[in-house]
């Protein structure tokens, strides 16, 4: 059975003038700050074709930004997001750039957290504030932010999968959907696990324990 949402039937709610342009736009902004797991201080904004082409007039500069301060798309504080960012410290930049044979409502976020965490994130809007994260940094993915979602960036190692799979299981977690993607064998691969239920902090710090495992990360669901 696919899976469906009130953003399929009805669409967001949200503050306009479009839902692939404005609503989409924040909720890739928000998912891209997720993503990269804090704050970020620096942004650079990629954006492909009619995010491009058409996607100031609708908005989408300051929807993206919005969604990267973690505003939702019904926040009035949407057109005062450039001025929000500059006050507290979020510098950015814009620039045409293209993806390759994707939807053309795409975007690229390079990010730079206050730690100092980094994250390459692609993502699209599909029409009705739906969206899909497409790539992170290099490896190819397909979140939506409509599950709780664990990624783990890892080695490609036989048994790993099962590990953390188990590890999952023990404490009554249930997978919805797993994506394993890789460099090449033996190398570097990403891990991207949807959930039925929220994953633990306690989960999360054994499975950083793990040999192998270079980050664990949990991505709460959109709101």
């Amino acid at each position: 059975m696919s899976r469906s949402n009130v953003f399929d039937l009805l669409g967001p709610i949200m503050v306009g003038p479009s839902s692939s342009h404005t609503a989409g736009a924040v909720r890739l902004g928000a998912m891209a700050r997720k993503i990269l797991g804090e704050e970020p201080i620096e942004a650079t904004i990629s954006l492909h074709g009619s995010f491009a082409k058409t996607g100031k007039g609708h908005g989408t500069n300051l929807a993206l930004i919005a969604g990267l301060l973690g505003m939702a798309p019904d926040d009035e504080r949407i057109p005062e997001a450039i001025t929000i960012a500059e006050e507290r410290g979020l510098t950015f930049s814009y620039k045409t750039a293209d993806l390759g044979d994707v939807h053309p409502n795409t975007v690229m976020f390079e990010l730079l957290g206050k730690t100092g965490g980094q994250v390459r994130v692609v993502g699209s809007s599909i029409g009705g504030g739906t969206i899909i994260i497409r790539e992170i940094n290099d490896f190819q993915v397909e979140i939506r932010g409509d599950y709780p979602t664990l990624v783990i960036l890892h080695q490609d190692l036989p048994g790993l999968v099962a590990q953390v799979a188990l590890l999952l299981a023990t404490a009554q977690t249930n997978i919805a959907r797993m994506l394993v993607s890789r460099e090449k064998r033996g190398a570097h691969a990403l891990m991207v696990l949807e959930t039925d239920e929220k994953i633990d902090e306690a989960v999360l710090v054994l499975l950083r324990r793990l040999p192998k495992i270079y980050q664990a990360l949990a991505i709460e669901p959109l709101e």
